[in-house]
């Protein structure tokens, strides 16, 4: 079974690519081995800034209010594809 994906789709004409480079870091740093890749997209769409991991919507930015901290996201994204997995002090 291939490893599960995660796209951080962000507006480049927000200037949130640093933002998104930076989670896209604390994603790898977690999970590296458990994910087959993390890639940001560009979004053609205005205020765009969703992560979703194989197409599953993990984070919205309007939905969700705003952008994720680090330690939110990397439970969201380890409930989908690891749900058993401790992340130590980030579960606290």
């Amino acid at each position: 079974m291939e490893k599960p994906s995660v796209v951080i789709e962000y507006c480049p004409g927000c200037k949130w690519m640093l933002r998104s480079a930076w989670l896209m870091q604390e994603l790898l740093s977690t999970f590296e081995n458990s994910l087959h890749m993390v890639s940001l997209k560009p979004s053609n769409v205005t205020g765009t800034f969703n992560i979703k991991v194989n197409e599953q919507l993990v984070w919205e930015r309007k939905a969700d209010g705003g952008f994720p901290e680090a330690k939110i996201l990397k439970q969201r994204v380890r409930d989908i594809i690891d749900p058993e997995r401790s992340l130590g002090h980030s579960d606290h």
